[in-house]
């Protein structure tokens, strides 16, 4: 019998750390080890241990253990920087860093996003992965995403051994999680600029799950964007969402932002005025991932979800599963059609329609949970 490949993901208390796990749990060649400072909610299958990722001792657990592949997902999202957030997020993946490689742990894998690129007038249409990094650091989330991305050029050099990959995300938006994309969404207003109307880059909270776990099967060293096939304007994107633009001369805007922070908008105005849209074609021909939803599809399918969760107040049970279904019925219509054009590709961890079945059960949970 075949020695089962040990993976450790830390932050398995978190969403992403608790998704990510969760998938890599129906792969049998994989032993999932959970590392958090307070449990999951659901660990079922999860090899848990309780420790925080600053702990000296990670070196020797790691060693112990005999992890092949570290996916660290533990991360504190801050809109303004912070001591505390820096301490854990950029101190913390450098301990990681280091502790793997003391380890002879094989592989790491790190969560990113294409926003630490920035908005820039002089942005060309498509951004490769060697694009500067240019976000401002006044945003907390993308002060610390930059400086860890700084420490891993310079840890490359340093332990050539680790094979570190790094998945840049779009926008992510979906039913269950919480990013500056969704928050803009949920209000009722869209407030705008005036004048602009930039491509915006998305991609569904099912995908990256995906591609973090992609990463994590398959040995696919090097720095990648991730993004839904299909960017769109920023008017198309709030107009599927069913949001009421507001348009704002940029110097209140800015002003409104500067003084109200995210009581005024969740987002980083100049990503609303200038182009920010990741260049794919690594995503496509090296790391060998193709995501699920389309852009337009996913932004229907939040704007969907939204409105059936209000709707539903006034509707039977009997009604709410009716539409729960249709939903997913036209989901798994549009995934077909969308492999139908993709043709072959290389093997999925799983079936895409069994998983996206997964994906469907823990959605209708969480519905009912919330209703």
């Amino acid at each position: 019998m075949t020695e089962q490949r040990v993976v450790l993901v830390d932050g398995v208390a978190g969403y992403w750390g608790g998704r990510v796990a969760e998938r890599l749990l129906t792969e049998p060649d994989l032993h999932i080890i959970g590392l958090d400072t307070a449990p999951p909610q659901q660990s079922s299958g999860i090899d848990f241990i309780q420790a925080d990722i600053r702990n000296p001792l990670l070196v020797e657990l790691l060693k112990e253990e005999k992890v092949h592949t570290y996916v660290h997902l533990a991360f504190r999202e801050n809109e303004r920087p912070t001591e505390t957030a820096f301490e854990f997020n950029v101190m913390g993946t450098l301990k990681v860093l280091s502790a793997c490689a003391q380890a002879d742990v094989q592989r790491v894998i790190l969560k990113s996003s294409t926003l630490i690129y920035g908005a820039a007038p002089g942005n060309s249409a498509f951004l490769r992965e060697d694009h500067p990094l240019n976000a401002k650091r006044n945003f907390g989330t993308l002060r610390d995403l930059i400086e860890i991305e700084n420490f891993c050029v310079g840890f490359r050099s340093q332990a050539p051994e680790v094979r570190l990959t790094l998945l840049r995300f779009a926008n992510i938006i979906g039913p269950t999680v919480d990013s500056p994309l969704t928050r803009f969404l949920r209000d009722d207003t869209a407030p705008l600029l005036l004048g602009y109307d930039p491509v915006i880059q998305i991609i569904h909270e099912e995908d990256a799950v995906k591609a973090l776990a992609h990463a994590a099967i398959y040995d696919v060293p090097g720095v990648y964007n991730v993004a839904a096939p299909g960017a769109m304007p920023l008017l198309k994107l709030t107009g599927l969402a069913g949001k009421l633009p507001v348009p704002v001369f940029h110097p209140l805007a800015y002003l409104g932002e500067a003084l109200l922070g995210s009581r005024f908008t969740a987002f980083d105005f100049d990503y609303f005025r200038y182009p920010c849209v990741g260049d794919l074609q690594r995503m496509r021909e090296d790391l060998e991932f193709t995501p699920t939803h389309l852009a337009e599809d996913a932004v229907r399918e939040f704007a969907a979800l939204r409105k059936h969760k209000a709707a539903a107040v006034d509707m039977t049970p009997q009604e709410v599963e009716e539409e729960h279904l249709r939903a997913i019925i036209e989901r798994r219509q549009n995934i077909r059609r969308q492999l139908a054009q993709a043709g072959p590709s290389r093997p999925q961890p799983r079936g895409r329609l069994e998983a996206e079945v997964i994906a469907e059960s823990a959605d209708s949970n969480l519905y009912e949970e919330e209703s």
